[in-house]
């Protein structure tokens, strides 16, 4: 009995042994349970851009083509972007308007104030003065504060351009310019069209009336009336208005026109035009304002910034004419070629600039005096 007794449990242990050895080559350790995986969370969205309010003050109409035009097309870029509003105000006299102008949009709270013609300057400055928490930009002028700058672009680069053209296609040899107040930008522009003439027509001479208005298309149309009937056989302007090209388009002569493309007004008579692009500078303003990284300066841009150029020639300049400007203007894009190079001889024969010297840009943003070529006083 107690064999069996042991038989049996021998039996049962064998048994035991054998189902736990199965079971240890079939079944793999239970794995520890896994967490719980979280969805990623979402990208923070990105801070809506700060809400800038910008105005503009122009001397003349926006309608006409000219200066303020050029400006307001600039101003709709900037209404454009991003949490921008704009607001302007057209036909504001230099003077006591102006200050009044300027001052209602600082009590407005703009953020910054873009003041765009040469007697803002004394106003645009007193009006900083007073709210040194907006940002004040004058275009044209030479006063700065630290809350305003003065800005301007390199336009005698393209004046000189369109001299080319121009002295390449008088037939007279007599050429017209009717300018708007003897200051150094407008002499400036004067001096390089006429380098620009006698680059490529060394007997031309640019004869100059003056108007002492900015924007008054009858009086800047007699103007250039009175340059035909002397003999000038193409007009060029710095003014506002498109009057001169009409006038040169009414007697059958070519004409050069000033801030954009004048082509529609005078396409019979239009060789090319000095023109504006305000838009890359203001929109870096704003945007420069808005992330606090302004500072104030005094800004000159030139051609290779875009902000001043040429527009299309008209059809009747020939290839020769256009391929020689073309290649100019690349050097002077490039930075190889300056308009004001030695050597320069004033009216009167004098050298200002010798030979192998550039007149510098303080000698240019001051410039009260006429280059060889040009009839006319800077009076």
């Amino acid at each position: 009995m107690r064999k069996s007794v042991s038989a049996m449990l021998l039996v049962a242990a064998m048994l035991l042994m054998a189902a736990l050895t199965g079971c240890g080559e079939d079944k793999k350790p239970a794995e520890a349970p896994k967490a719980e995986q979280k969805p990623a969370a979402a990208p923070a969205p990105a801070a809506p851009a700060k809400e800038m309010q910008v105005g503009f003050v122009y001397v003349s109409p926006v309608g006409d083509v000219g200066w303020s035009w050029a400006h307001d097309q600039a101003r709709k870029a900037v209404e454009d972007m991003d949490g921008v509003t704009t607001s302007f105000v057209e036909s504001v006299p230099e003077g006591a308007d102006a200050e009044r102008v300027i001052q209602n949009m600082a009590r407005k709270g703009f953020d910054i104030i873009f003041t765009t013609s040469f007697g803002y300057m004394d106003p645009t400055l007193k009006v900083a003065e007073q709210f040194p928490n907006i940002t004040f930009m004058h275009c044209s002028g030479y006063k700065t504060a630290p809350n305003m700058s003065n800005y301007f672009g390199r336009m005698y680069q393209a004046r000189y351009l369109t001299g080319m053209v121009a002295g390449a296609m008088t037939k007279s040899n007599v050429l017209g310019y009717v300018a708007a107040f003897p200051i150094p930008e407008v002499i400036r522009g004067i001096n390089a069209y006429t380098l620009g003439v006698r680059a490529v027509n060394p007997k031309a001479e640019v004869r100059v009336v003056w108007t002492k208005t900015w924007y008054d298309p009858a009086t800047e149309k007699e103007a250039a009336k009175s340059l035909l009937d002397v003999g000038a056989d193409v007009i060029a302007q710095h003014q506002d208005s498109p009057g001169p090209q009409e006038a040169a388009q009414e007697r059958g002569v070519y004409s050069v026109g000033y801030n954009s493309d004048m082509s529609h007004f005078a396409p019979k008579s239009l060789l090319t035009s000095a023109v504006w692009n305000w838009t890359p500078f203001y929109k870096d303003v704003v945007e420069k304002v808005r992330k606090g990284e302004w500072k104030s300066g005094a800004f000159w841009p030139g051609m290779e910034t875009g902000i001043v150029g040429i527009a299309p020639y008209g059809d009747m300049v020939p290839q020769d004419v256009r391929s020689k400007v073309d290649a100019r203007k690349a050097e002077v894009v490039a930075g190889t070629y300056k308009v004001f190079s030695g050597p320069v001889k004033d009216q009167n024969g004098a050298v200002r600039v010798p030979e192998g010297q550039v007149l510098s840009d303080q000698d240019m943003l001051g410039m009260t005096w006429f280059v060889e070529g040009v009839v006319g006083s800077t009076q």
